[in-house]
């Protein structure tokens, strides 16, 4: 086992291509042959071992820049909402509105200010290239907001006033996970107790004993997006579903336009492999890419070692987890080819089973054994690792810092 870590640690030394800058803005040029070779895909993952590190962030941006300015890939796939993600749209493509009101309604670990510099970005190249845009589309379906709970109580102003009250008391608590997720409250020991999905129940089954005005169709639409909101919550359903219905929506997007894709999500969601999160399988978007596309699919994982995550530090990596072996290269930030050559007890370390950490919103450092996926393979999940050393937090506008 002790001569298997030697091989391991050598090989990632000799394979390890150093990436000199996580900035954006860097002009520098190391990461062009691994954007060349991700762009003979039609559909690049790249998913990030959490959601709250710049570092990680600012890399998967530079490889979109160069896949977009150099290889002609022309749409980004995100995790929101597709409502959101018109948002995006119409910013990028149209200049409507402003990167921080459109970013005031997606999901909330996009409402940054590195999410506000991509749409700035993202909206410069379509100026200067008007007839060969850049469009952004989200994964999910079409979800509540909070402006469909503001058109339900603006109904039952009109229609009801006496049963106001009875059905703000309802919306009230639960419009609070457009904020912070139900499930994150329940992990910070903020959330109020009763589930969520029945309170949204609830205030439906009031909505429809409401006088049947002509407005009150439109109110039970939206009270119905509110309903299957919360249902489909991972506070209601947990991590682990299948986003066969998300890899659809990247593929439509694909035949219907003919445009290549950059997909960003999380490295469980991008993985060509379903996963093991806690004791249940997961089966991502990019699993499904990877059974549909095959080799058009390319999964670019990008984790880090240890650091500042804003609302947590996270220790160095335990010493079982593909993070722990990749931190052993003294590089502020490379990547790996898990398809380079190598010797038999290194091709059997990365055709075997692994564990990744991933570090999601409910994280607790006093927990970090837990914080892990598993996959049956590294090589057959990942195409491309990228690992980052330390760690700096996003940095989250105004209506999110609190």
């Amino acid at each position: 086992m002790l001569s298997t870590t030697v091989d391991i640690r050598a090989w990632l030394r000799d394979n390890a291509i150093a990436i000199d800058s996580t900035d954006p803005d860097s002009p520098g040029t190391e990461l062009d042959g691994l954007i060349a070779r991700l762009a003979t895909a039609t559909v690049v993952g790249l998913g990030e071992s959490t959601r709250f590190s710049r570092q990680t962030f600012g890399v998967r941006e530079r490889l979109l820049r160069g896949l977009v300015e150099r290889h002609g890939f022309r749409a980004l796939a995100i995790q929101d909402s597709a409502r959101s993600g018109e948002r995006w749209d119409r910013f990028v493509t149209a200049g409507a509105g402003d990167p921080e009101s459109v970013l005031a309604g997606a999901w909330r670990p996009w409402r940054t200010e590195e999410s506000v510099a991509t749409l700035r970005w993202i909206r410069a190249y379509n100026l200067a290239h008007p007839d060969d845009p850049v469009r952004i589309f989200g994964v999910e379906p079409p979800r509540a907001e909070p402006s469909d709970y503001d058109a339900v109580l603006d109904y039952v102003r009109r229609a009801a006033p006496d049963r106001l009250a009875a059905i703000e008391a309802h919306l009230a608590p639960i419009r609070t996970a457009h904020q912070v997720d139900e499930h994150v409250q329940r992990h910070q020991g903020t959330h109020p107790g009763r589930p969520f999905a029945e309170h949204a129940e609830d205030a439906l089954e009031l909505l429809t004993t409401l006088p049947d005005t002509g407005e009150r169709a439109s109110a039970l639409t939206h009270a119905r997006l509110i309903r299957d909101f919360h249902r489909q919550s991972v506070a209601s359903q947990g991590f682990a579903r299948d986003e066969r219905p998300s890899a659809e929506t990247v593929l439509e997007w694909q035949r219907s336009t003919g445009a290549k894709i950059v997909y960003w999500d999380g490295l469980a969601h991008t993985t060509s492999l379903p996963i093991v999160f806690g004791t249940a399988e997961f089966r991502g978007t990019g699993s499904h890419l990877r059974t549909e596309l095959g080799e058009r699919y390319v999964s670019v994982g990008i984790g880090f070692h240890h650091g500042d995550l804003g609302a947590a530090v996270a220790p160095n990596p335990q010493p079982d987890l593909v993070d722990a072996a990749l931190g052993e290269v003294e590089l502020p930030a490379y990547y790996v080819d898990l398809h380079a050559a190598a010797p038999e007890p290194v091709h059997d370390w990365l055709t075997g089973p692994a564990k990744l950490r991933t570090i999601s919103g409910v994280y607790d450092p006093a927990a970090d054994a837990t914080a892990n996926i598993r996959l049956s393979s590294l090589a057959d999940a990942f195409d491309v690792l990228i690992h980052v050393r330390e760690t700096t937090p996003v940095h989250w506008l105004s209506q999110v810092s609190d």
